[in-house]
Formats: C-alpha cells, structure tokens, sequence
C-alpha cells in the first residue's frame, strides 16, 4: 500500500463495465485535479487484481504482471477530461437509434476505455500476455504536463511492450497510428499611422492577405499507409492584430495549424509549410510540434490484435485523424493502436455519451485478444 491516504469511494473492477464507466464519470477529474480518482483507481488495482505490481508515481498508476509471457502489451489511459459542462454525474437514456446510451463527461473520451482496461485487469484468469496498465493525468493539456510523458522521461522502463493499445475513443474499431501536428506564427510587420492618414502608414493586417489566399488554395495530400488513408490539412487556426479603431496597425499574425501523415517528420513537415508560404514577406516561427505515429500493423502482436477483433464482430482498421499518445510508443519502436468505445467526434461536447453495447463490445473483443 502506498504512502497515500487512499479514497473511501470503492469502485467494483468485476462489475458490468458500463457499470464501472458510469462510476468513473461519476468521480470529477478535470486535468490537474486527478489525485483523487487516481487514488480510488490505484486502490482498486491494489484490492481487486492478482500478479500485478502497483506503482504509483505523482497522479500517474501504473500496474503490470511479470509471468515470463512471451509477449507484453501495455493498455494506456488518461483519467483526466475536460471541464465539466453540466454533464456529471452520469445518467442512462435512450438513443434517437433506440439504443441504451451513458451520458457524462468522458463517457467517450475516455472513461468508458478505461473502465474496459480495469475490468478485463481484475477478470482474465488466464492471460495470453503479460499486461502493462498506465492510467496517466493531464492529457487534455499543454504536453508538458502530460502524464505519459513523465512516466517516458522518468521510468521509461514501463512503456517497454510489444503492442501499446490507447484507449482513445473509435467506436469499435482499430484508429492505427496518428497524425503528426505543427503550427506556426506568420508574422506581418508594417508601418502605425493614423487611419485618417493611412497613406502614412503601411497596414501589416492587409499584408496577411496572401497568407490567407495560400491557405485557401491549399489541397491537401492524401497518403495510404498499411490500408490505412491519412488525410493532410493546413489551416488557419487564429488571427490577431490591430491596435485600437483609429489606427493602422503595424503588427499582424495568422497562427497556422499543419496535421501531416506519419509518413513525414516534424523537419519534413516545417519544411513543407515554409515552401507554402516561401516568397511572402513574413516571419516564420515554429510554436509546437509533435510527430505522427507509422501504423505498424504488419507488427506480429499488431497484425495478432486485427485478426482477433476481427474474428469477434469489430469494424475493422483505418486511420487515426488526430494526435494521440501512440507517438510516444512509436517513437520507441512500439505498434500501437487507438482502440476503445464511443464516437471520437462526441468527445468534450456537452452531450458526450456512448453507446453502452460499444462498451460490451470492445471488452468482448479485447478480451478474445488478451486471454489464452
């Protein structure tokens, strides 16, 4: 037992999963507020599971099995969501589909995951691999705070497997890999003047205008990796200038967003955005990056985990538009896979919810995967 003084609120690892999901809903754990969730994860670990060795690093838990298996996948989720919007605790409904739905935040994004993980943790008597679980904090924010990536530069011992699975949401089926992110400030500089003269002056938002016209004209690149189709984009994701109505101003920036194909580099990618725009008379500055991650499903544990969901009923492979935590495996020559229930595209609404039968499906499907 750690050091920690542990929560009284018990959550039941072997209950029903949507159980368990709405029970996590119902524990608030906005990013930088995760200890206490952290605490009743940790200790249901601690209680409920047999053969695993608990850590507990910050608001970071980690659990794993050392049964000399010849193979070892790591089950990653983050237990933070976004600010609550009126949506917890959790509530049941019905679907325009006629379907039982669970509603709350992080319903999809990525409570049910989790609540997946921990119960096939507490429930597989008879395990096909040693099994790594990280249950991280802070990844709904800046990167430097990000939970995974401590555990990266501080023990970077218990991200060692041979398939990560993410428990992002993909309503079923397996997301490979992710998309790479960069974005730039495209800086304009001109002359202050006063508007009623502004002959004197030399407008630096004007000077965006063929930064804009770049971007509108832009057609992005589509690339197939493994069976799987990235879709680039370049957009515009902010304009700032001006200096008050009366003005012409002299300082103008349009902050640029670039979602590349694993197939590139973040060097390649800053390359490719600055032959965009090469030739306007604007300064290039690089504020974040972060690399995509290749597929890796020919891997043998990777092209293992296809063929058993597959065989229970999953929907099949494609790829992950978006960043993801699977970089950070990639990166270190790791498969890994965005797998777990609900639709990417309802997370941090106020009406996340999740099909519950997603939720039985996918534990069906990895537990197919994971038992012997």
């Amino acid at each position: 037992m750690s050091g920690r003084r542990l929560s009284g609120v018990i959550i039941d690892l072997r209950a029903d999963p949507i159980t368990l999901t709405a029970a996590l809903v119902d524990i608030e754990s906005v990013s930088r507020d995760e200890a206490r969730i952290a605490d009743i994860v940790e200790r249901a670990l601690r209680e409920q599971t047999d053969g695993f060795e608990v850590l507990r690093h910050g608001n970071v838990v980690l659990a794993r099995t050392n049964r000399g298996l010849p193979t070892r996948v790591i089950l990653a989720g983050h237990l933070d969501t976004v600010p609550i919007a009126d949506n917890v605790p959790s509530r049941f409904d019905i679907g325009d589909d006629g379907a039982d739905v669970l509603y709350g935040c992080g319903t999809v994004d990525m409570k049910s995951g989790d609540a997946v993980f921990l119960h096939l943790a507490a429930t597989i008597a008879d395990p096909a691999h040693d099994l790594t679980l990280i249950f991280y904090d802070c990844e709904e924010i800046a990167a430097e705070f990000n939970g995974l990536g401590a555990i990266e530069r501080e023990l970077p011992e218990w991200l060692d497997g041979d398939l990560a699975i993410l428990g992002e949401p993909s309503a079923g089926w397996i997301e490979a890999g992710c998309q790479g992110t960069l974005r730039v400030r495209l800086s304009t500089a001109g002359v202050r003047a006063h508007s009623a003269r502004a002959w004197l002056g030399d407008n630096a938002i004007h000077k965006l205008a063929p930064v804009l016209r770049r971007l509108a004209d832009y057609r992005a690149r589509e690339v197939d990796i493994d069976g799987c189709v990235y879709r680039e984009g370049l957009s515009a994701v902010g304009v700032s200038g001006g200096v008050a109505g009366n003005v012409v101003p002299d300082i103008a920036e349009v902050s640029v967003n670039f979602r590349f194909a694993p197939d590139r580099t973040v060097e390649q990618a800053i390359a490719h955005v600055r032959a965009v725009f090469d030739g306007l008379d604007v300064t290039f500055e690089v504020t974040d990056s972060a690399a995509g991650a290749l597929p890796g499903l020919t891997a043998p544990a990777a092209a293992g985990l296809i063929g058993s969901v597959n065989s229970h009923g999953g929907g099949g492979v494609r790829a992950k538009y978006g960043w993801t935590d699977v970089s950070r495996f990639a990166a270190r020559g790791i498969p890994a896979v965005n797998f777990g229930p609900g639709d990417p595209n309802l997370a941090h609404k106020r009406d996340e919810h999740v099909p519950t039968a997603q939720i039985t499906a996918v534990t069906a499907m990895l537990r197919g995967y994971l038992t012997r």
